[in-house]
């Protein structure tokens, strides 16, 4: 069979005395004196660049798919209206956050903290039941990589014509395409940055002051910094971010073990490998179903050997499994060689359904548990939490002082928010001590009205009969009645003291 390299060496040569092979490009020796050979190696890995090769298949298409997915959602999300504002928005200015029908304010960071509790939990179960999935068809870092590298190629070409543009000298050729090329990334990363910037300012007055060129200075940073970030990643750091800054890829090792579905090479099936011709029986001739072809290689975004067993660099892309599956289907053998599988599928011998039967272990089931347990619990807070809140403060120039009728007074500042997006008329009661009275200070009749998704500092007085109780301090509660317009009622209490001097 045709095959464009042969098998690599353990110190990136090839056997046999032969010339490095394409999918590894030659790196010139600068080893130093007491530099160990695992160092030199591990230094001529990064700074060598992989080449993928382009591959079709199932996985393929379904990281197409994702793609496509998270871009619509990334992109558009930001660009939805809800009730005249933007759907989505982290107002970092004006402390709040909205969430379509929601509105949280700085005291609702528990919300955000169990969302990343979450995420945190999801990723685990995720990670104990597939491996890297997320990494493979939905981390950013993937995500951007592919749509860069489809641009690359549709310019450049496949993977053997890059590699030939990069080593002819430069030309006027040469310079075309290298100026295309990062042309069309610089416009995606600069609208990515655009749009990133877009979820904490409003994304349609960031628009027209990006045409008027009237954006503030740190917009302009902001912008340019993504921007930077999502080209630098993308197009130039790509598997380097994965292999050697990613700390996901350092820590999954805990949360795997044999029954994890990864993608896998059947050594057992596929050992010994070597090339051969489709017209022998490889069986007699005592070979394995792996016929060295390295395509599993080439076609690697992070440029790792698959059949040298699970590593942490592996994302879990399944681009090898589409390109051995092809091999396997030109030389009738059967495909799964590499595929989705577990540890423990090859070395018991167990079918795919055995293999799923255990994914139902003790740490899926309790991260499962855990996710549904936060989950539920997030969601009826959410549904039951009080669009009106209210924080008392006493006033400390004044701990209590008698006015005329024989009155004690305190003096409260009240923090009031709404945070749904109606205004509330609302009345203030006190409860504690008989015959005692409130009233905001600059609204006797107790009622006052605070806008949808807003906040308001109310001053209040409250007066209780000094004759009534004997000087100390007092127990009370400030009872916060709220009629929206649509005529639901909400109440709101808070306990606070009151003090009769002596």
């Amino acid at each position: 069979m045709n095959t464009e390299s042969s098998k690599p060496s353990p110190s990136g040569g090839s056997q046999g005395g032969q010339a490095s092979p394409a999918w590894r490009p030659q790196v010139v020796s600068r080893r130093q004196k007491g530099t160990s050979p695992q160092v030199e190696q591990a230094l001529a890995d990064v700074r060598s660049k992989v080449y993928p090769r382009s591959v079709s298949g199932i996985y393929a298409r379904w990281r197409v798919i994702m793609v496509f997915v998270t871009q619509i959602i990334f992109y558009g999300l930001p660009w939805l209206q809800w009730q005249g504002r933007q759907a989505v928005l982290f107002d970092l200015g004006a402390r709040k956050f909205y969430i379509f029908g929601m509105v949280l304010w700085p005291q609702d960071v528990v919300y955000l903290a169990v969302l990343l509790v979450l995420s945190a939990f999801s990723l685990f179960l995720f990670t104990a039941m597939a491996g890297r999935l997320f990494c493979g068809y939905a981390c950013p870092q993937t995500v951007y990589t592919e749509i860069f590298m489809w641009v690359e190629r549709k310019i450049e070409g496949d993977r053997l014509a890059r590699i030939r543009l990069d080593e002819q000298p430069w030309n006027a050729r040469k310079l075309g395409l290298k100026a295309a090329k990062h042309s069309i990334w610089v416009l995606i990363a600069f609208w990515t940055g655009f749009t990133f910037i877009g979820y904490f300012a409003p994304i349609r007055e960031l628009g027209a002051g990006l045409l008027a060129l009237s954006l503030g200075p740190w917009q302009w940073f902001w912008m340019v910094f993504y921007a930077f970030a999502t080209w630098g990643n993308a197009g130039f750091m790509r598997e380097a971010v994965c292999k050697y800054m990613c700390p996901y890829a350092r820590f999954q090792s805990v949360m795997v073990d044999d029954d994890t579905f990864v993608v896998t090479y059947d050594y057992k099936r596929g050992e010994p490998r070597g090339g051969r011709s489709r017209r022998i029986d490889h069986k007699e001739a005592g070979m394995g179903d792996c016929v060295d072809c390295t395509l599993c290689v080439q076609v690697c975004p992070t440029g790792i050997d698959i059949r040298d067993g699970l590593q942490y660099m592996c994302i879990g892309c399944g681009a090898c499994v589409d390109a051995c599956d092809q091999v396997m289907e030109k030389m009738d053998y059967p495909k799964g060689l590499i595929r989705y599988t577990s540890g423990s599928a090859i070395t018991e011998g167990l079918t795919q359904s055995q293999v799923r039967r255990r994914l139902l272990r003790p740490r899926v089931i309790a991260y499962t548990l855990l996710l549904l347990v936060i989950a539920v619990g997030l969601v009826v807070s959410l549904a039951t939490r009080s669009t009106l809140r209210m924080d008392v403060i006493r006033d400390r120039g004044a701990l209590g002082r008698e006015v005329a009728g024989g009155q004690i007074e305190n003096v409260y500042r009240l923090q009031i928010i709404n945070t749904s997006e109606s205004p509330l008329t609302l009345t203030l009661d006190a409860d504690g001590l008989p015959g005692i009275v409130v009233m905001p200070a600059d609204h006797p009749e107790r009622q006052l009205v605070v806008e949808g998704s807003a906040n308001r500092l109310v001053p209040v007085v409250v007066r209780a009969p000094a004759a009534e109780s004997e000087p100390g301090l007092y127990d009370i509660e400030l009872k916060l009645t709220a009629v929206s317009d649509q005529g639901r009622e909400t109440v709101v209490t808070e306990a606070t003291s009151f003090y009769i001097p002596r």
